[in-house]
C-alpha cells in the first residue's frame, strides 16, 4: 500500500546526532518542570522510586522501538512498525493513536508555555495575548520546517542545548544544596499509590515514538534508530532522577506546596532569586523547544497516513524544491494551534497518556509480528536479547499501568477509536478509481 514514489522523494538528512537531539527535545517538554511536586504529593519521600519504575518500564518499551526501527524505514514511525507487523487495519489504528497522543500532548505543552510566560510576565500569557503568543510561536516553527528537514533539525538541536542548561543546573549543581534529612527513605509506598504515580509520571517519558515518525528521512535506520533511542532515553532518565532528588532534597515536604513551579522554588531556596528566575525561563524555553521537535516530527505522521490513503491525498504531496511534506506541515500546525489556544492542558494530559500506552502496547507485540514476517532492511537488524520475553514483559507492564485508569477516562479514547474505525470502513467501501485506458 505504501507509495514508494512519495516516500523516496524525502531527503535522508537525519543521523544519530540529529535523531538523538529530537528524542531528548521532544521527551523533555513541560512535564519535568511540573511533575516533581505531583509525584511527591502521592509518594512523599519515595517519589524517586516512581522514576526508577518508569525508567524500567520505558526501558523495555524502547528496546522494542529500537528493534522495530531497525527493521522498518518508512515515515510514520510506530504507525509504520505496527502496519508492517499486523497489516493495514491495525497499522491504521496505531497511526490514529500516534496522532491523538502527539497532537494532544503537543497542544497541552504549548498551553503550558503560555502559563509559564504568564508567571514571568503577568498578563502576557492569558486571554487574547496568550492566544496571539501561541499563533506567533506556531507560525514561526511552521515557516522553519517548510524550508526543509535540515533546518528543522538544526533548530531542534539548538533547542535541546537551550532547554538542558537550567535542568542540568538543578540536576547537578542543585545536588550540592540538598539536605540529607529531606531524602530519608520513608518506606515502601502502597502498590496502588506507586502505580498511580507512575501512570502520571509516564507523561514525562513519552516522546520517543513521536521523534521516530520521520523515519523515512533517517540515514541508515538499522544503525541510527537503535543508537539514538538508547542515547536519548538514557540521558533523559539520568537527568530526571537528578532533578527529582535535587528538588526534593532542597525543599523536603514543602515540595508539594509548589505545584506550578517546583524546580524554580527549589532553585530559589538553594541559590537565590536569580536561580529561581533561571528555572522559570528554562521552563518556557523547554516548552518552545518541545514545539520545535514536535513540528519536525508530527506532520510526518499526517504525511504517512495520507500516503496510505487514510487522509486526503494532498497531505502526502512533497514540495519538489524543499523535499518536505508542506501541506501536512501546514494542516497539522492549524489543528494543534487551535487546540493549544483552547488552553485545556489538564483534560488533554490523561487522554494523551492513554493513547500513548495503547500505541506502545501495539508496538511491543508488533516486534513479534515483524520477526515472524522476517521484515528487515539490508543491514542486519538490532535484535532484543531473550527472544519474546522483553516484548511481552513490556506489554504486561503497560496493561498494569492502564489498569489504574477508570472506565470514564477510557470512554473518550474509545469513542475516538470507534469513529476512526467507521472512517476506515467507509474508505474500504469506497470504489477504487478506474484504471485509465492504455
Amino acid at each position: 500500500m505504501h507509495t514508494q514514489s512519495t516516500e523516496g522523494a524525502l531527503s535522508k538528512s537525519l543521523g544519530v546526532r540529529e535523531l538523538t537531539a529530537s528524542i531528548i527535545t521532544i521527551t523533555i517538554g513541560g512535564g519535568v518542570f511540573l511533575l516533581p511536586a505531583a509525584v511527591a504529593t502521592t509518594l512523599g519521600g519515595a517519589a524517586w522510586l516512581a522514576y526508577v519504575v518508569c525508567a524500567f518500564v520505558f526501558g523495555l518499551v524502547v528496546l522494542c522501538f529500537a528493534e522495530a526501527g531497525s527493521r522498518v524505514q518508512l515515515s510514520g514511525g510506530p504507525y509504520a512498525y505496527v502496519e508492517q507487523a499486523f497489516g493495514p487495519f491495525v497499522g491504521y489504528l496505531g497511526g490514529v493513536l500516534v496522532l491523538l497522543f502527539g497532537t494532544f500532548a503537543h497542544a497541552a505543552v504549548a498551553a503550558g508555555f503560555t502559563q509559564a510566560i504568564n508567571a514571568l510576565i503577568p498578563g502576557a500569557g492569558s486571554g487574547f495575548m496568550g492566544g496571539a503568543l501561541i499563533v506567533i510561536v506556531f507560525s514561526f516553527f511552521t515557516f522553519v520546517n517548510l524550508l526543509g528537514v535540515g533546518q528543522g533539525a538544526r533548530l531542534v538541536e539548538i533547542g535541546t542545548v537551550a532547554k538542558l542548561v537550567p535542568l542540568l543546573f538543578i540536576g547537578t549543581i542543585g545536588l550540592f544544596a540538598v539536605q540529607g534529612a529531606n531524602l530519608t527513605w520513608p518506606g515502601m509506598p502502597p502498590v496502588g499509590a506507586l502505580a498511580g504515580a507512575c501512570m502520571t509520571l509516564m507523561f514525562a517519558f513519552f516522546g520517543v515514538e513521536t521523534a521516530l515518525v520521520p523515519s523515512g528521512e533517517v540515514r541508515d535506520s538499522a544503525r541510527t534508530v537503535p543508537r539514538s533511542i538508547l542515547y536519548g532515553v538514557g540521558a533523559v532518565t539520568v537527568l530526571y532522577l537528578g532533578v527529582q532528588l535535587a528538588a526534593q532534597g532542597i525543599l523536603g515536604p514543602d515540595l508539594v506546596n509548589h505545584p506550578d513551579a517546583p524546580l524554580a522554588a527549589a532553585a530559589e531556596k538553594g541559590f537565590g532569586h536569580w536561580a529561581g528566575l533561571l528555572l522559570m525561563i528554562g521552563a518556557a524555553v523547554s516548552m518552545v523547544a518541545h514545539t520545535a521537535g514536535m513540528m519536525l516530527a508530527m506532520p510526518r505522521s499526517v504525511f504517512a497516513m495520507s500516503r496510505d490513503g487514510f487522509l486526503p491525498a494532498m497531505l502526502s504531496r512533497v514540495n519538489p524544491r524543499t523535499r518536505v511534506p508542506a501541506n501536512a506541515i501546514v494542516a497539522y500546525a492549524l489543528v494543534v494551534t487551535a487546540l493549544a489556544a483552547s488552553g485545556t492542558f489538564m483534560s488533554l494530559v490523561k487522554l494523551a497518556n492513554i493513547a500513548a500506552l495503547l500505541m506502545y502496547f501495539l508496538c511491543c507485540v508488533g516486534v513479534i509480528g515483524l520477526r515472524r514476517r522476517k521484515v528487515r532492511l539490508e543491514r542486519e537488524p538490532f535484535t532484543i536479547p531473550g527472544g519474546a520475553v522483553v516484548p511481552w514483559l513490556a506489554a504486561a507492564a503497560i496493561v498494569a499501568l492502564l489498569s489504574t485508569v477508570t472506565l470514564e477516562e477510557f470512554k473518550a479514547i474509545a469513542i475516538t477509536l470507534v469513529i476512526a474505525i467507521l472512517l476506515y470502513g467507509a474508505r474500504m467501501l469506497r470504489p477504487s478509481p478506474a484504471t485509465p485506458a492504455a
